[in-house]
């Protein structure tokens, strides 16, 4: 398994499990089945409402033996609802309680926006706070104190751009060691790679499948699995699409966390982690066209304080 040194020699799996969109009841045994398959990087969110379940999930495993605390890296992300400095710390903490660990490897700011407290998903304006009511950057200072209390080890970001990550290395102290965001061939975001590597800011690629299971799913998205240019590698390296996206991050040094909750696909994801793409197969796949599946216009409604600029690089 290939891993991602921090700036203190922490190393993380390149490949870890996605946790989003895993029903409760499901999720325990994708969690139990991924640690025995050798996964040892977990990926979690508050707003994903199964973090107790894989509390458990993490309980259990050590408690069988099969995983030790410090072989394992768990992420897990802040909601839009406690961006105030007040609520990040017991926000974290809450999610430490739900997970029932002593401290996360990384945790990140989900989004570069907020909520007013208490608000799970905005339906209106009124849920939302202004960016002058919760600036991002005091959000950020909040993150670095729950770093200075070996809360967590790491502290990132999630769907920032570069305009926004400016804005927080402008004032930070600890700087975002991790950007989340959607990756996969159609959206490649070679700009925002290019800036992130430049930074000594590693990045995780998020719905490398193009999250066909969304509640936003749209009937005119375009399906990777069956894109000709996936197929054809696929079929030349024995592999299957899947491996091929899960390939696509790797061979470009960019952590990867598809989710399943099925056993066969969890063991197929976990030996993607060994596809080894060549160059032209790389070629062929950034050329794809352009497309965006999380496209956060679920934030952006009328009368939102924040626009999709906030949100998004071009790809």
């Amino acid at each position: 398994m290939k891993h991602l040194t921090f700036k203190n020699n922490d190393q993380m799996p390149i490949l870890g499990l996605g946790t989003w969109k895993s029903e409760p009841g499901e999720v325990y045994e994708a969690v139990r089945t991924a640690i025995k398959i050798g996964f040892r990087h977990i990926d979690c969110a508050a707003i994903y409402a199964n973090e107790d379940e894989i509390g458990k999930a993490f309980q259990d495993a050590f408690k069988d033996g099969d995983v030790k605390r410090e072989e394992l890296w768990v992420t897990s992300k802040l909601w839009n609802s406690s961006h105030l400095a007040d609520d990040v710390r017991p926000a974290l903490q809450k999610t430490l309680k739900d997970l029932q660990l002593d401290y996360l490897d990384l945790y990140l700011m989900h989004w570069p926006l907020a909520y007013k407290p208490g608000v799970g998903f905005a339906q209106t304006p009124d849920g939302f706070l202004t960016p002058e009511e919760a600036p991002i950057t005091e959000t950020w200072k909040a993150m670095e104190s729950c770093a200075e209390a070996g809360l967590t080890k790491h502290i990132g970001v999630s769907n920032y751009n570069i305009t926004k990550l400016k804005e927080i290395q402008g004032i930070a102290s600890i700087a975002p060691e991790m950007n989340q965001v959607e990756l996969h061939p159609f959206l490649p975001q070679q700009r925002l790679v290019d800036y992130c590597q430049a930074n000594d800011i590693h990045l995780t690629a998020y719905s490398p499948f193009g999250s066909p299971d969304r509640n936003n799913k749209k009937e005119s998205d375009p399906n990777l699995f069956q894109t000709p240019e996936v197929v054809s590698i696929a079929q030349a390296h024995d592999v299957t699409p899947a491996q091929v996206l899960i390939g696509f991050a790797v061979k470009r040094g960019i952590a990867v966390i598809p989710k399943s909750v099925n056993a066969n696909r969890l063991e197929q994801n976990f030996k993607a982690s060994e596809v080894e793409l060549s160059d032209s197969d790389m070629e062929s796949l950034a050329s794809l066209p352009t497309y965006r599946y999380i496209d956060g216009t679920f934030f952006t409604f009328e009368g939102s304080p924040y626009r999709l600029s906030d949100l998004w690089e071009d790809a």
